[in-house]
């Protein structure tokens, strides 16, 4: 049933309906009339179905022709949008393609000058890496050179002066042997009994000495004895404490002289605590006051023993407290110096702890970071036998370097004074040549009178051979005793 159809049968039901309700309100109404009305209304019903189908007829023609101009209309509409779109389309892909290669062409435009930009800025980057390397490194040779040059001319100024004094020393010491020999020639007599009387004084003393010896020998027994107390001995706090202080003595009498450092020093003002030992430092501020560096020994052995236990026990909790316990042991020790003999600028900023066996120290550089976490808290230096023998090494080629700018100066006064006296000893090496020209006049005298006694006597009576000798030997050694007490007392 179409929608036509459906509004003409509402339209009669709905015409029924108002003619059924008309009629039934009217009170007496004949039934002819209302056959004749029905009649009528069935004529009117079928006249006006008639005109509606005829309409709704005309309307379906229309609404037909309507709608077929209506999806011409669409479809031209349709095809033109669908070509217009398609042109479009056709345009946005040409204008996209053209798009895409300028796109493309500028991109690798831009990549080509970036890279070009990139290698201009690395060769260029590159070569003031190099021009900044080759002027670092010909500053550095330019500094090597100078100091090498500084060096050699110090050297060349040292041998110099070596050479100058050595060839003094050889001149003098040839002049004194020249000299020397020809006095020994007149007091050899003299010296053969002061020599006699050293050799047995040398002998006695040597079984003096060979007495001690033997008696030396028997004290080695009790030494022996001794040697089971080392344990008792390390066991004891205070002894250890000497032990170390022992052992860093021994290090700083092989290393340095007694000038350059002290026992026992009070290194921090106001307080009493006395560090062990004080290397004497040079003060640049104040070259009359002292600058200490305070130099302490310590030996933690009971934490240090116990860690060991547990490294052999192999147990790896009771190792890591151990090593806490260690570690704090190390830092109190360290705080203890710092607080009690670091006083700038009485002192250097820093201390050396002092540590008697290299296991101990090895210990303290296997724990992580305590030995630089000392060094930036306390600024204290923690060292062995080892490193700190090195340490010393270092200080003592600073001290002999301005030793020998400080001796300098000396070294050239006492140069002077060298050649004063050697003036006045060619003074004296005259008056002693006078002396023996006038012993060699005396004894040219003797000779002279010798002969005239000679003459003399050839006519005297000649006594034995041995008995002759022996007076003429007690005579001669007679006289030549007399002479040279004479000389000694004229020189």
């Amino acid at each position: 049933m179409t929608l036509p159809e459906t509004l003409l049968i509402a339209c009669t039901l709905l015409l029924i309906i108002s003619l059924l309700i008309t009629l039934f309100k009217k009170p007496a109404i004949n039934i002819d009339e209302i056959k004749t009305t029905l009649i009528k209304t069935s004529l009117d019903v079928s006249r006006i179905d008639a005109l509606i189908r005829t309409e709704f007829s005309g309307n379906r023609d229309e609404i037909q022709k309507n709608a077929r101009e209506s999806r011409q209309e669409l479809s031209t509409t349709l095809k033109n949008f669908s070509d217009q779109l398609t042109q479009t389309i056709t345009g946005l892909t040409g204008n996209q393609r053209t798009l895409s290669e300028l796109l493309s062409n500028a991109a690798k435009d831009n990549r080509a000058e970036l890279a070009g930009s990139l290698k201009s800025f690395e060769e260029k980057f590159t070569n003031n890496m190099k021009n900044f390397n080759e002027l670092q490194r010909q500053k550095f040779n330019d500094l090597f050179i100078k100091q090498e040059q500084i060096k050699n001319d110090t050297e060349t100024k040292l041998e110099r002066i070596r050479e100058t004094v050595e060839n003094k020393l050889k001149n003098l010491q040839e002049d004194n042997s020249k000299k020397l020999e020809e006095m020994r020639n007149t007091v050899d007599e003299k010296l053969q009994t002061t020599l006699e009387k050293r050799f047995n004084d040398s002998f006695t003393l040597i079984s003096e000495r060979l007495e001690l010896v033997h008696k030396g020998l028997g004290e080695m027994q009790s030494l022996a004895s001794s040697v089971g107390d080392i344990k008792k001995v390390m066991s004891n706090v205070k002894s250890r404490g000497i032990l170390g202080e022992y052992q860093l003595a021994n290090i700083l009498e092989d290393l340095l002289t007694n000038e350059q450092y002290e026992r026992n020093v009070k290194t921090k003002a106001g307080s009493g605590a006395i560090v062990e030992f004080a290397i004497k430092m040079p003060n640049n501020n104040n070259l009359e006051k002292t600058l200490w560096l305070p130099v302490d020994s310590k030996f933690p052995k009971e934490d240090y023993e116990a860690l060991v236990d547990a490294y052999d026990d192999g147990n790896p909790e009771k190792i890591d407290e151990l090593k806490k316990s260690f570690k704090n042991a190390i830092l109190k020790n360290a705080r203890d110096i710092k607080e009690k003999y670091i006083d700038p600028p009485n002192t250097t900023e820093y201390g050396i702890m002092f540590l008697p066996f290299e296991s101990l120290y090895a210990e303290v550089l296997r724990t992580p970071g305590l030995f630089e976490q000392i060094q930036k808290d306390y600024k204290i230096t923690i060292t062995g036998p080892t490193t700190l023998s090195a340490l010393l090494n270092s200080l003592q080629m600073g001290f002999r370097t301005l030793a020998i700018e400080k001796r300098s100066s000396e070294v050239w006064d006492l140069l002077g004074a060298v050649k004063t006296e050697f003036g006045k000893f060619g003074t004296v090496l005259e008056r002693t040549k006078k002396k023996l020209q006038e012993a060699t006049n005396t004894i040219d005298q003797a000779e002279v009178r010798s002969r005239a006694i000679e003459r003399q006597l050839r006519k005297v009576q000649q006594l034995p051979g041995a008995e002759v000798q022996n007076k003429v030997n007690e005579a001669i050694k007679d006289n030549s005793i007399d002479i040279l007490f004479n000389d000694d007392q004229d020189t």
